[in-house]
Formats: C-alpha cells, structure tokens, sequence
C-alpha cells in the first residue's frame, strides 16, 4: 500500500513539474505547440521587415522567423511549420499576393487549424490566419492587422495583442526599436497565461549592411524580454561606439563624446566590447576612461590580458604593465603596439617603436609593413614606399602590404 501510494506522488509530481514546462495544449495532443506571441512589420521608409516573438518554450526564434528582404516576411507560430515562409517567398516571387501566398500552403495544409500564420510582402500589404482549434485553448487566440504589421498569439492575457498594436503604432526608433517595444509591452500586459522561457528579433534590410541587420535570439531564460534587450542595446551601442570613433577621428570631440556616453550606457556588461571602447576614449584623450574599461575587461576575462600590447601606450601606467610585461611581447605583440599608435594619430611614436623594433626583428615583413602604415598617415610617402617595398621583399604574401602598394605606389 505504501509503495503504490509513494508511486502515485511520484506520479502526481512528475505531472505538475512537465505542467510548469509545457503549455496545456502539447500534453493534451502530444504535439509540439507553443504559447507564442508575434508581431511582423515592414518599414516603408528604410525598406527594412521585420518580427519579434516570444513563447514558453526553447529557441523560439529556430522555427517561427522568416524575412527575405525585398519580398517579405513570414511569422509562423503555434504548430510551426515552415513550409509556409518556403512556399510562401515563392508564390510571393511568382507575382502573387500575400494572402495568396498564405492561403496556398494552407489549402496543402491537414494541421491548418492548429496554427497562427502572418506575412507581409514588399510593399507592406499584410495578412494572418488564426487556425480554429485555438479558440478552444485557455487564453486569448487571434491575431489583429494594421497597415504596416500584424501582431497574433495564443493563449494570451485579454490585453496583450492590443497593447503590442497600439506600442508599435506610437513608438518612434528604428523598426527593430520598435518590434521590441511592442512585444515587451505585450508581455508588461499579461503575455503569455503559461510563461515565458524564450524571445527572439529578426530585422533586414534591402540594402543589407550589417547595422540595419538584426538577428537575435536569447533560447532559454528566466527573463528573455530582459535579455533580447540587452542584446539589441548591445547592437546599437557597437553602432555608437563606431560612429564616435569617426567623429573622433576627424576632430568632431563634442559629438564624439556624446556618443562615447551613450555606448558605455548601451555596452554595459559586454566585456568583450570594452577594448575597443577604450581605444575611442583614447581617441578622445581621456586615458582614465580607457584604463576603467581595461582593467574590468581583464578582470571579466583574464585571457584578455595576452591582447593589452595594443595598449602599449597605456604602459607608463604599473596597473597595466604589470599585467602583460614588454619581456613577454613577441613581434606580434608589437606590431599590435605600432599599430594602436598609428591608429591613434601618434604616428611619430609609431615610427620610432618600429624602428626599434626592427633592429632586434630585422626581417618581420609585417613590423616593415606596419612603419609603411605609419610613414603613409604621417605623408612620408617615399619613406612609406621604402618601407612596403622592404616589407614585401621579406614576404611576398604579406596581404596588407600588397593593398598598401595599390595606396601609395611603387
């Protein structure tokens, strides 16, 4: 009797844990559906498609994301099935419309009513089912249409799809800004009645360069609205950080600054970033900034502390000597070393490191070319020639030299 009745706990148990982990409608069918919430939008003025998702269950960015930038995108959440964004990008290419290009895999389709599907095509036109078996799961099933977007989930809190609708209509900020916006908004009015475990953005552009192309996804946290955040300012921060540099560089300090404050705020947590944030602040003559982010670099990552010779001009400081030594700097270490001072505009202290660096390294083509690099940005061009020349003759594959060459001639 007391077995059978520890056997019915254990029984009872295992029901409750794989009932915190799993939304109803996957122990009751046993099929693999998710509680998700979506929302997909193009933006017509920086010709960029896009969706944010978020579910109860892992990576849920794996299945349910689709964007072919120049044709449309594709939101397929509940039952996944990714025949929809397939076919769909293709009737899309053959001329037809987005409701069109929905309702051919759907009439292909036998799990069609266990599914939440949107799209949108190039110009914005927008179209969502809502397959009729989620009306009977615990929650709110639908999905609402506006110009532009359409958001859509399942097992929901009443509020959740209008509040991510009228968030995404009354934000400003790029499409990716917003579509994150919009779907934490969802969550801050009720998401999901089973949870949340993973999040996921995905933006691109027609001009496809790598800033107005976003892709990420946080697979399985206790806070994945939190941490697709975190991982967007991540983006926009390096974003920052660049821009500040070029302003820096051209001798724009005030906007340069501006810009380096934002990005430590944006940055805050990715060490691996803090290096190079250190060189833009040394850029803007602020080396107890650089030694800040340095230092909680190297802490964070003591590995790190192999790549401080780029810093070598930070070494008449004992707090970052004493972590890397010059005894222990090999010629890579110091071309590292020449090349930070080039980089930084001290080209004459650039120019005197490599010569004496050369006079122990005689043959390094790569230490000749980095002088070159130096001579060029300080407008020695004959010396710079020379220098090429020389770093060529010692390797004839030196890649950097040979591009230098097609700058500065023979």
């Amino acid at each position: 009797m007391l077995r059978k009745t520890l056997l019915t706990l254990s029984l009872l148990i295992g029901l409750q844990m794989i009932s915190k982990a799993q939304n109803l409608p996957s122990l009751i069918t046993g099929r693999n559906i998710n509680s998700t919430f979506s929302i997909i939008a193009y933006d017509p003025n920086k010709q960029e498609w896009g969706i944010a998702v978020a579910t109860n269950n892992i990576y849920v960015g794996n299945s349910t994301c689709y964007v072919e930038p120049g044709i449309g995108a594709f939101s397929v959440i509940a039952e996944t099935e990714p025949k929809y964004a397939i076919n769909g990008f293709q009737q899309l290419k053959e001329g037809k419309t987005i409701e069109q290009a929905i309702n051919y895999t759907k009439s292909l389709d036998t799990m069609a009513d266990y599914r939440q599907v949107s799209g949108i095509d190039a110009k914005g036109n927008v179209f969502a089912f809502t397959g009729s078996t989620l009306k009977y799961w615990k929650g709110n099933s639908t999905d609402i249409i506006r110009k532009n977007f359409a958001v859509m989930g399942n097992q929901l809190a009443p509020e959740t799809l209008h509040t991510m609708a009228y968030t995404f209509e009354h934000s400003t900020g790029t499409l990716s800004e917003r579509l994150l916006k919009a779907l934490i908004a969802g969550e801050h009015a009720g998401g999901q009645n089973s949870g949340k475990q993973s999040a996921a953005l995905l933006v691109k552009g027609l001009n496809n360069e790598w800033y107005n192309n976003v892709d990420l996804r946080v697979d399985h946290s206790r806070d994945p609205f939190g941490d697709l955040q975190r991982l967007l300012n991540y983006h926009y921060g390096r974003i920052r950080i660049n821009q500040a540099t070029t302003a820096l560089v051209i001798g724009n300090k005030k906007y340069g600054d501006s810009l380096l404050n934002i990005a430590v705020m944006m940055t805050k947590g990715w060490y691996g970033i803090y290096p190079k944030l250190a060189k833009a602040y040394l850029l803007a003559n602020n080396e107890q900034k650089a030694l800040e982010l340095i230092k909680a670099a190297v802490k964070a990552e003591p590995k790190w502390k192999a790549n401080l010779s780029a810093f070598y001009c930070l070494y008449k400081y004992p707090e970052i000597s004493s972590l890397y030594p010059e005894n222990r700097f090999t010629v890579i270490d110091w071309n590292n070393a020449i090349s930070m001072l080039t980089d930084l505009g001290k080209t004459d202290q650039a120019i005197a490191l490599s010569k004496k660096v050369l006079q122990k390294y005689p043959s390094s083509s790569y230490t000749w070319y980095v002088l070159a690099n130096a001579y060029q940005k300080n407008g020695n061009i004959e010396a710079a020639r020379h220098a090429n020349e020389t770093a060529l003759k010692c390797d004839a594959e030196n890649e950097d030299a040979k591009r230098l060459l097609k700058i500065i001639g023979h």
